[in-house]
C-alpha cells in the first residue's frame, strides 16, 4: 500500500496518480480513469479531476493509494 501525503485540501485523481509513480504522464492518467481502470473508495469512477481527500483509498492496476 502506497501513503500519500496531502498537502492541501485535496488532488485531482489525475495529478495523484501522476504523483505516485503509477502512471508515466497526465495522458496516461486521463486514459486509466477514462477506461474505468481506477477505484475510488471501492467503486469504478471515471471522473479526472475528482477531488480526492484525506481518508479517501484509490485502488488501480493491483496497487491502492491511502490519502493520509
Amino acid at each position: 500500500m502506497i501513503e500519500f501525503k496531502l498537502e492541501g485540501e485535496f488532488i485531482p485523481m489525475i495529478q495523484l496518480l501522476k504523483a505516485t509513480g503509477l502512471v508515466q504522464s497526465g495522458g496516461e492518467a486521463q486514459t486509466v480513469v477514462e477506461d474505468g481502470l481506477v477505484k475510488y473508495n471501492g467503486n469504478v469512477d471515471y471522473r479526472k479531476r475528482l477531488k480526492v481527500r484525506t481518508g479517501d483509498l484509490i485502488d488501480f492496476m493491483g496497487n491502492q493509494i491511502k490519502v493520509v
